[in-house]
C-alpha cells in the first residue's frame, strides 16, 4: 500500500480515456510464443484463448485489427543487438512455423500483418501511419510478453498520442511476476486497463 501511496503522491494512474476509433493491436502471438519449449509458457495460452473473443467483437464491429510478427531474414543480415541477447529469436523466419499467426487466431482479408525485428510493434514499421489512415484514436492491446514486446508497444503507442488500453486477460509473459509488475507499471504511466469482458461491452454500446 505505501508503494501505491507514492505514485498516488506524484499524481501517477490517471485515466487516460477510450477514443471514439479504436483498433486492435495482437503483438507477437506466434507458435513459437505459444509453445513452453520455445518461447513461451506463464499465462501465454490462457491470454490466447481469452483474445479470440476480442477478436470476434472486433471483427463483428468492423474494428481494425493488426497483428505483429517477430520475422528475421533466413540468412541473418538483419539481426541486432536482440538476437544477442535473445539469440532463439534468430529462429524466427518468414516461413518458419514458429513466426506464423496461431491458428486460433488466423489474420483474415483486410488484417494487416506486419513484421519487425525489435520489441515494439511501431519501431521501423509504418503500424502508425496505418494506424492514422484508420483514422484509429484508441489503440487496445492485446499479445505477448507484457514485459517485452507488449510493453514496448504500449510505451510506442502511447508516445505517438494513441490512447492506449492494455487488455489484461489478453496479455500473457511466460513468468507471472514480470506480467503483474508491469501491468501496474504501464496503468501507472502509459495506459489504462481493462478486461475483454469491458471492452466487448464497450464497442457494443
Amino acid at each position: 500500500m505505501a508503494d501505491l501511496d507514492v505514485y498516488e503522491k506524484q499524481g501517477f494512474g490517471n485515466k487516460s480515456g477510450f477514443g471514439d476509433n479504436p483498433a486492435l493491436l495482437i503483438v507477437d502471438f506466434v507458435n513459437g510464443f505459444a509453445n513452453p519449449e520455445e518461447f513461451g509458457g506463464g499465462n501465454i495460452s490462457d491470454a490466447i484463448k481469452a483474445t479470440q473473443n476480442i477478436l470476434g467483437a472486433c471483427r463483428k464491429q468492423n474494428v481494425p485489427v493488426a497483428f505483429s510478427r517477430v520475422v528475421y531474414a533466413d540468412d541473418g543480415a538483419d539481426n541486432g543487438i536482440f538476437c544477442i541477447k535473445a539469440p532463439g529469436l534468430k529462429k524466427l523466419t518468414e516461413k518458419a512455423d514458429i513466426s506464423q499467426v496461431v491458428k486460433e487466431l488466423s489474420p483474415i482479408k483486410g488484417e494487416y500483418v506486419l513484421r519487425k525485428t525489435q520489441p515494439s510493434a511501431f519501431f521501423g514499421t509504418d503500424l502508425a501511419g496505418w494506424l492514422i489512415s484508420h483514422k484509429v484514436d484508441t489503440v487496445m492491446v492485446a499479445g505477448c510478453t507484457t514485459s517485452g514486446c507488449v510493453r514496448a508497444s504500449v510505451i510506442d503507442s502511447m508516445s505517438n498520442n494513441f490512447h492506449t488500453i492494455v487488455i489484461t486477460d489478453c496479455v500473457g509473459d511466460r513468468a507471472i511476476g514480470p506480467h503483474e509488475a508491469n501491468l501496474f507499471d504501464m496503468e501507472q504511466k502509459y495506459a489504462d486497463l481493462a478486461s475483454s469482458a469491458e471492452i466487448i461491452d464497450i464497442l457494443e454500446s
